[in-house]
């Protein structure tokens, strides 16, 4: 057997996610259980939103958990570049072969025309999709269109009839009709590749032997392994792991569950007891003396018994209470008390954060012994607030609570996270929602302080960052009672209509 190579693939397109973190973590282990690598790749080939900070910011968020790659971006390797958007050449290369061996077409519908498609196909309650329009164009008509520049993409061909027999290692064989799946866009009118396209050549010329990937992913298999077939490739082991959840059940998302990785570095926890947590996720460590299983463990312990066959199918819940629990039995059972000391001087008082609130408190203090009262809220997790901290002659419960839901979805839209753009939004929206800004940021105030007396709450949020920002904004909405989905559909609505420079 040649030797196993798995890889992430993360897009640098926001916050690291924990969802990243849980696959890189399974990749790792299973690469090195089986003396194999672990390859970085970054995903960017969405111009708009990608960014060297997020990249960053991905990168940092991984080496903090421990989870170290053999190549990468950073790192080098036999099989770079490893960022998609050094890689365009060779993806023109292979959307060429796949025209020329008739495998992909151009096509030249414009957005209104796909845009009314969806509609009709919605209406009628047929599968969405691509109706094959461009699909037998002439070389004629295709010339004229191409001498005319007329925007395209290219599209890969898909059998109408039959079926799809995806082969998972956890799974068996999952087999899904052609009659759904659409004729991907492999390349886009700037250029640029689709993850589907990419991924495959990627996967292929790293040598990719086995893709561990998210169970969502399934239902694009059968456009993978057309294309492997179409190059006349041997496809890698497919491996669809279970997707994080939340207590509900439905896919872990950010507006139910903090699900960056740097929220969890801001609130303190240790980086061990997190990859133990993810570690937990849909896997279970055998007991060094038999088989009942082990609750904490090191990487190296996971990397040494690890088995992919323990691999539980059903969707694992993310449940922050017992992370708490966990990382309470780490701090209690292995760690002593002067690296307790150590490491929490190192994540409360590091140079980088006494630096930013220093400036802020100091012309407020009279004594050292004010300090504490006056900035403890930058080191705490969720203010102890209540509804009545809200009480305001102006902004009344329901202004305060749609105060709040609009700004923790404006702030999703800061490509940086810095103090005079986060000035710049919140000024903007304040003058949107028709209030003054000074009874504008009340709320915003007990939300991230928990108090109106406190240091400029703008220069607050830029301290403690977006991760604890969006936390603290949605405890406040839950204190204030929350937003039904009937209620999140109108405020969604208003939303819509805000105009945010």
């Amino acid at each position: 057997m040649s030797e196993v190579r798995t890889r992430i693939a993360p897009s640098p397109t926001g916050d690291p996610h924990v969802g990243t973190a849980y696959i890189a973590l399974f990749n790792m282990c299973f690469a090195r259980q089986m003396g194999g690598k672990f390859i970085l790749r970054i995903e960017d080939t969405d111009q708009s939103r990608s960014t060297r900070q997020s990249e960053q910011d991905i990168l940092d968020s991984l080496r903090w958990l421990h989870l170290d790659w053999d190549e990468g971006p950073d790192k080098g390797g036999d099989f770079g570049p490893y960022r998609q958007s050094e890689r365009t050449a060779i993806y023109k290369e292979h959307v060429d072969k796949l025209l020329e061996d008739g495998h992909a077409f151009h096509c030249f519908c414009p957005e209104e025309r796909l845009t009314e498609l969806r509609k009709e196909q919605q209406a009628n309650k047929l599968q969405p999709g691509y109706d094959g329009h461009c699909l037998n164009l002439s070389q004629g008509e295709i010339d004229f269109h191409l001498n005319e520049k007329t925007p395209h993409v290219i599209r890969m061909k898909v059998p109408r009839e039959g079926v799809c027999i995806v082969p998972d290692m956890l799974r068996g064989n999952i087999e899904i009709e052609w009659q759904q799946v659409d004729m991907q866009v492999l390349m886009k009118s700037d250029g640029m590749p689709t993850y589907h396209l990419a991924n495959v050549v990627d996967d292929h010329l790293m040598q990719i032997t086995h893709v561990m990937r998210g169970e969502e992913w399934i239902n694009s298999a059968p456009k993978h392994l057309k294309l492997y077939e179409y190059f006349g490739w041997q496809a890698p082991v497919l491996i669809h792991m279970p997707l994080l959840r939340n207590a509900d059940k439905s896919k872990l998302s950010k507006r139910k569950n903090p699900t960056s990785i740097g929220y969890y570095q801001k609130m303190g926890y240790l980086s061990e007891a997190v990859v133990n947590y993810l570690g937990m996720m849909g896997w279970s460590m055998p007991h060094l003396e038999g088989e009942e299983s082990q609750e904490m463990f090191s990487v190296s312990e996971m990397i040494e018994h690890f088995d992919i066959n323990r691999v539980s199918l059903g969707g694992p819940v993310f449940d922050t209470k017992k992370l708490d629990w966990l990382n309470g039995r780490y701090l209690r059972e292995k760690v002593s008390d002067i690296e307790f000391a150590h490491r929490f001087t190192d994540w409360a008082f590091n140079g980088e954060t006494i630096h930013q609130i220093v400036p802020l408190i100091k012309q407020r203090v009279e004594r050292f012994s004010d300090v504490a009262p006056l900035a403890g809220f930058f080191i705490s997790g969720m203010p102890p607030i209540t509804e009545a901290d809200f009480e305001h002659k102006v902004v009344n419960q329901e202004s305060a609570l749609k105060i709040l839901q609009f700004i923790a979805w404006a702030i999703e839209t800061l490509p940086q996270w810095h103090r005079d753009r986060i000035e710049k939004l919140l000024m903007d929206l304040a003058g949107q929602m028709e209030f003054k800004i000074r009874d504008f940021l009340f709320p915003l105030f007990i939300a991230i302080a928990g108090t109106s007396v406190s240091t400029s709450v703008i220069d607050s949020m830029a301290v403690i960052g977006k991760d604890m920002t969006r936390a603290r904004l949605r405890h406040a909405i839950e204190v204030l009672g929350g937003v039904s989905k009937k209620g999140a559909k109108k405020l969604e609505s208003e939303f819509r209509g805000v105009t945010l420079n």
